[in-house]
């Protein structure tokens, strides 16, 4: 039988699973920067405006960015500076499981040559 998780988890899971685009990754580490707009942002991903402005949606849904309108102009901005340091942490993960990957590998007779 299936047991009720805690909302706290389906919160969270929220939250990771608006984070689970290379696209939407991109965007909170450029607003971790400086505040963007819409058409900033569409310029340096290099995709259409529209889809720009659906993986903003998402973001700002979750609870992860903020907009303020200026003009003709929408900025965004983190709500909390914090998820950068998640972000961290994963790279962190990446970095110990290919660390772990090379040792398995050098085990297995196999070698690799580091820059």
């Amino acid at each position: 039988m299936k047991q009720k998780l805690n909302p706290q988890y389906e919160a969270r899971a929220n939250i990771i699973k608006a984070m689970g685009h290379p696209t939407r990754l991109f965007i909170l580490e450029e607003i971790y920067k400086n505040e963007r707009c819409v058409n900033e942002l569409t310029e340096m991903i290099g995709s259409d405006i529209s889809t720009v402005s659906k993986h903003l949606s998402i973001l700002k849904n979750s609870g992860l960015v903020l907009d303020e309108k200026r003009g003709n102009n929408i900025y965004y901005k983190l709500r909390t500076r914090c998820i950068i340091d998640f972000i961290g942490c994963i790279e962190t993960v990446i970095k110990t499981k290919i660390e772990d990957d090379i040792q398995i590998a050098q085990c297995c007779g196999i070698s690799f040559k580091r820059k």
